[in-house]
Parts: structure tokens; C-alpha cells; sequence
């Protein structure tokens, strides 16, 4: 019995490797595909990194945009440039607009 297990197992064995041999450019051609597959979802993770990354950068900016703004606005109230030039001497005028009307000497 163990010469017969010894001789099936040969021809199952040689049945097999006839089998991968004859098929061996189907085999290649699936390692190839299987390869493309892992390198396309390495690159969409490495895609989905980058937009995520780029989402947190915008909703940054817009934050400080939004701050920069906001500042903008409180710092030109008609009262916040009156308080800013005071040092400097000038002062809110309350009359009405004077007409400075230059003559030319000719």
C-alpha cells in the first residue's frame, strides 16, 4: 500500500506541476493584477491623507480669516479711530466741510 500512495502522490505531483506549467501566464497575469490592486489602494489612502489635510489647512485659513475680519471691522468704528488719532493730535471735526478753493496766479 505505501508504493501505491508513493506512485499516486508522483503522478498527482507531476499532474500538478503540468498544471501550474501550462498555466503559469494566467498564474503571472494574477500576480500582476494583485500587485496593481495593492499599489491602487495604497495610492487612494495616501489621496485620502492628503485631502484630509488640506481640508484641516482650509478650515484654519478660514478661521483666521474670519478673525482677521472681525478685527478689521472693530477697528474701523468711527469711535476706535477717533481714540487712535487722539495722540496724534487730530480730533473729530463737528462743523460742516470747508471749501479750500486755490487760485492760480497767472
Amino acid at each position: 500500500m505505501a508504493k501505491k500512495n508513493d506512485i499516486f502522490s508522483q503522478i498527482q505531483s507531476f499532474r500538478l506541476s503540468g498544471f501550474i506549467l501550462t498555466n503559469l501566464g494566467y498564474f503571472l497575469f494574477l500576480g500582476f493584477l494583485a500587485i496593481l490592486y495593492i499599489g491602487n489602494a495604497h495610492l487612494a489612502e495616501r489621496n485620502v491623507r492628503n485631502i484630509q489635510e488640506l481640508q484641516r489647512d482650509i478650515r484654519e485659513m478660514r478661521w483666521s480669516f474670519m478673525s482677521l475680519q472681525s478685527e478689521n471691522m472693530y477697528n474701523s468704528l468711527r469711535s476706535e479711530v477717533v481714540d487712535r488719532v487722539k495722540d496724534d493730535g487730530l480730533r473729530l471735526h463737528r462743523g460742516k466741510p470747508i471749501k479750500i478753493v486755490v487760485r492760480d496766479e497767472k
